[in-house]
């Protein structure tokens, strides 16, 4: 079965552009050109992945996300004319998996979205060979790897699918030190990009962890590791 995009614009020519070259990629495409419409699509429809422009007429796309976020973890990523820094912190910390900025390259968006699904097929493939070492019985945190669901003391958390596997990396690896340039290629699928996602990705996996379960460890100038001791 073709993976299902979502793109969502009320450029119909940003939506047509990027339609055409997403059907020659063999996906299937739903679009809609407002935030409504696209609240409206997910709840009708199984949706693999979404491209969500922010600046639209009836409801912008960070509200859209933050909708999204309240009942799905399907990966979202940020098409959008907004280029600050500020403005692509923001769109990681309500949710987005990724962002891009307007004007873009086709190539690189259609690229950026195999590389999503080609981590998790090899994300699949790896689960099913490992034995995961994070379901002893007594765990505080254990993550369901077929389902992208984390469980802390049995309450599940709301993280997105790039937070997930930032989290099953680390556990999978504990009391190592991964650089960000290692979590970022691992995840993204990608040597170079904007390493510092990862960093508002793992500062939103610790306010979702709350701050008595201090897993993750900031090593200054290298990078982050996971430990199982609670502080």
């Amino acid at each position: 079965m073709p993976k299902t995009i979502l793109v969502v614009d009320d450029d119909e020519e940003i939506v047509k552009l990027i339609t055409k070259s997403l059907r020659y990629e063999q996906f299937a495409i739903i679009s809609a050109c407002s935030g409504k419409e696209a609240l409206s699509a997910l709840e009708e429809n199984h949706i693999d992945f979404i491209v969500l422009d922010i600046v639209m007429p009836d409801m912008d796309g960070l509200d859209v996300c933050r909708s999204i976020r309240n009942s799905y973890n399907v990966p979202i990523l940020f098409l959008s004319a907004r280029d600050k820094d500020i403005d692509k912190i923001v769109g990681l910390e309500i949710g987005a998996d990724d962002y891009m900025t307007k004007p873009f390259s086709i190539q690189e968006l259609v690229s950026r979205i195999k590389a999503h699904f080609r981590k998790v097929d090899r994300l699949f493939k790896e689960w099913d060979e490992l034995s995961p070492s994070n379901e002893k019985a007594d765990a505080p945190l254990i993550l369901n790897d077929k389902t992208f669901e984390a469980f802390l003391n049995s309450r599940k958390l709301d993280l997105s699918t790039k937070e997930f596997q930032i989290l099953s990396i680390l556990m999978r690896h504990p009391n190592h030190v991964l650089t960000r340039e290692q979590i970022y290629e691992n995840v993204w699928g990608d040597e170079y990009g904007e390493i510092n996602t990862v960093t508002v990705h793992i500062k939103n996996i610790r306010k979702k962890l709350g701050s008595e379960y201090d897993f993750i460890k900031t090593i200054w100038g290298i990078g982050y590791k996971y430990t199982e001791r609670e502080q």
